[in-house]
């Protein structure tokens, strides 16, 4: 009973829920049913117990399985490591090029990011993955990039397996004429008595074939992704915030150069950040090696001067002239919004007649901004930022005061 009570009071039982979201549940499936009827095909197609080469197939079969499931589970579990709650740089003098995150009431160490689904400073953050339900970081990359890499490859393995098997199976069952071809699906196999490869399972194979398929592809794509930005020692964050920083610098005519500061200066320094024998990365989320020409915070001075920027050439004020409750697909506000909804996880904010908002970016039909809180909800970290239909603002010219009469007008 005493261990049955440990077990459940595990602190990091909560973890589990993780799997319940629509990402785990998609991409355990697909691992499931591809997994399944490649060693249910296995057996049909290249018996394990008779030859060598049927039992390399099946252990490198069951291996893919194992290896996928291991790095999935780690990058889903161990995550990508946070910043402590509050934490505030050795040097005081450090906090001057540090952002402050009033959420986590602390500094946003060098490479971390806020994450709105975790809630949390994310250890050099790369993306909220969906599938995996939690933060692409510091501790998980190796593990992360490591399924992507290896859930193609068994993929493709599976592929073989199911084309292999419906092309034996099916053979000897189909004749070719000239205006019809005739699919005998009930004949079984006499050699295989036990496993017969019926309409079922050719609908089964077929299936999974599509999902082996589509899952080498879209994953395979995303490890390429990962394999440039890593071998650059970069995340994918980091390769925007470059990127705005060249722009940044082509606006104003500076004249400065810009050097990403963890580029290591080779492919195999960069790769050896992340991957490592022992499985964890190196460094400690804080602090890290840099280029001979920068220091630690060349990044997060960039990361000011383009914060300072976006408050000058992107933010624009509106005021709500219609109220919104927050929905994702709003029929109330037209067939185009309705349609027109952004396809993201990012959420919708709900607008009351009089509310402003600070607009940074948006669509034709939708726009995304921050909603301007009272002092007191400021204080404690409050913010509302997110999604909301186009026709429901106004925008405001809100740097004379007879433009704010304006507003006011257009609102009442």
């Amino acid at each position: 009973m005493n261990f049955l009570s440990t077990f459940v009071t595990f602190e990091n039982l909560h973890e589990v829920r993780r799997l319940c979201h629509w990402g785990p549940v998609i991409a355990l499936s697909v691992i499931a049913i591809c997994s399944t009827m490649a060693i249910l095909d296995s057996i049909i197609w290249y018996w394990p117990l008779d030859t060598t080469g049927g039992n390399i197939n099946f252990i490198m079969l069951i291996n893919w399985t194992v290896l996928i499931l291991y790095n999935y589970f780690n990058a889903m579990f161990v995550g990508p490591g946070y910043i402590p709650l509050g934490w505030r740089p050795e040097k005081q003098l450090d906090a001057q090029y540090l952002q402050y995150c009033r959420v986590c009431q602390g500094f946003k160490a060098p490479r971390s990011h806020h994450c709105r689904k975790c809630n949390r400073c994310v250890m050099k953050m790369d993306h909220h993955c969906p599938w995996i339900n939690n933060c692409c970081g510091h501790l998980n990359h190796a593990y992360f990039t490591s399924f992507l890499l290896l859930a193609p490859l068994g993929c493709s393995h599976a592929a073989v397996i199911f084309i292999m098997t419906m092309y034996t199976q099916l053979y000897e069952r189909i004749s070719f004429g000239w205006s019809t071809v005739k699919i005998d699906m009930s004949a079984v196999r006499q050699f295989q008595p036990i496993m017969p490869f019926s309409v079922p399972a050719f609908a089964a194979t077929l299936f999974a074939l599509g999902l082996a398929l589509g899952t080498s592809i879209s994953v395979g794509m995303l490890f390429v992704i990962q394999m440039k930005v890593i071998l650059r020692n970069k995340t994918s964050i980091e390769s925007w915030i470059e990127e705005k920083a060249k722009d940044r610098i082509q606006h104003y005519q500076t004249g400065e150069e810009f050097i990403f500061p963890y580029d290591l200066g080779t492919r195999w320094l960069n790769f050896k950040q992340v991957f490592t024998w022992s499985g964890m990365p190196k460094g400690d989320g804080t602090e890290w090696p840099v280029h001979p020409k920068c220091h630690q915070h060349t990044l997060t001075i960039e990361q000011l001067k383009q914060k300072a920027d976006k408050r000058v050439r992107s933010q624009v004020q509106y005021r709500a002239v219609e109220d919104y409750n927050g929905a994702c697909c709003p029929l109330s506000k037209g067939l185009q919004t309705f349609f027109r909804t952004p396809c993201t996880e990012e959420p919708r904010i709900p607008l009351s007649k009089g509310d402003t908002i600070l607009a940074t970016r948006g669509t034709k039909w939708w726009m995304y901004g921050d909603k301007v809180l009272s002092e007191e909800h400021m204080k404690v970290g409050e913010r509302v930022r997110g999604w909301f239909p186009r026709r429901c603002v106004e925008k405001c010219h809100y740097d004379t005061a007879a433009s704010d009469s304006t507003c006011e007008k257009k609102v009442n």
